[in-house]
């Protein structure tokens, strides 16, 4: 194997990613089908995840994919997807806590049952699937190979950013908080915690904005970098934190947003 090969390779391992028929979990999935994992794909519309994980099959990549449902949005939830997921497999290498919703309401009639809901979504699935699952990660950690928690932040956990979507941004704030907590505890087990915190791709949940071409257009054009997300963004992101280059990184809230993290209007002396 060469010595790239080696460096990001994930192959063997078993992964789950949730929220994955869509959007960056469907890209992370298809990144480390790619590249030779086992992936259980899991969100609450099973038979979209079982119609991804069989296009994904057919890619002819040299990992596979095995999709069922999986609502984290309750207890009872989280506990039959921990089952699913324990009659799969006895070792965990890679969980990935993709799965996400979102509200968006003026502030002068944003619902209190909102917060709730994202919340919930959002930050306390993310904790009890995470510590459910945690015998299996640990199965399957090492002093050599770690297994790796990926939460999904947001640039709006970053930036002071609403955009009406106020318990959004705050769950994405609790998100990259929870997530170096997490690192701490967990380092003593030989289990690496990092989260994404991703700027404007296209998705099921940015379709209002990113869903044509003009419109994914005109929100890169607020980007730094001029565009906005990619699938490779992903993928190059997912390998690096899975495979043995992104052993030693824990605690790290990776932006994959093309320069909106460091972005701001303020100026000293320049006009």
């Amino acid at each position: 194997m060469a010595y790239l090969d080696e460096l990001f390779s994930v192959a063997g391992k078993t992964a789950l990613v949730t929220g994955a028929a869509t959007g960056i979990g469907r890209m992370a999935a298809t990144a480390l089908v790619k590249a030779g994992a086992s992936v259980m794909i899991a969100s609450r519309k099973g038979e979209d995840c079982i119609r991804v994980a069989n296009a994904l099959n057919g890619l002819g990549a040299p990992g596979r994919a095995d999709g069922f449902a999986g609502d984290v949005s309750s207890e009872a939830g989280i506990a039959a997807l921990v089952a699913e997921v324990k009659a799969r497999t006895g070792k965990l290498d890679i969980l990935i806590n993709n799965a996400g919703v979102s509200w968006g309401a003026p502030l002068e009639s944003f619902p209190y049952s909102a917060w709730a809901k994202v919340l919930g979504v959002n930050v306390t699935a993310v904790f009890h699937l995470t510590r459910e699952l945690l015998p299996l990660l640990e199965a399957a950690a090492s002093d050599a190979d770690p297994a790796r928690v990926i939460n999904l932040g947001s640039v709006m956990g970053t930036q002071p950013l609403a955009d009406d979507a106020y318990s959004y941004t705050a769950s994405k704030a609790a998100v990259h908080h929870l997530t170096r907590t997490l690192a701490l505890e967990f380092a003593a087990r030989r289990i690496t915690v990092n989260a994404f915190a991703p700027g404007p791709f296209q998705s099921r949940m940015t379709a209002f904005a990113t869903g044509t071409d003009e419109q994914a257009r005109h929100v890169g054009g607020h980007v730094p970098i001029g565009r906005i997300g990619a699938p490779d963004d992903i993928a190059g992101a997912t390998l690096y934190l899975c495979s043995r280059a992104g052993s030693y990184v824990t605690g790290a809230i990776l932006p994959i947003d093309g320069g909106q993290s460091v972005q701001h209007g303020l100026t000293l002396f320049k006009e």
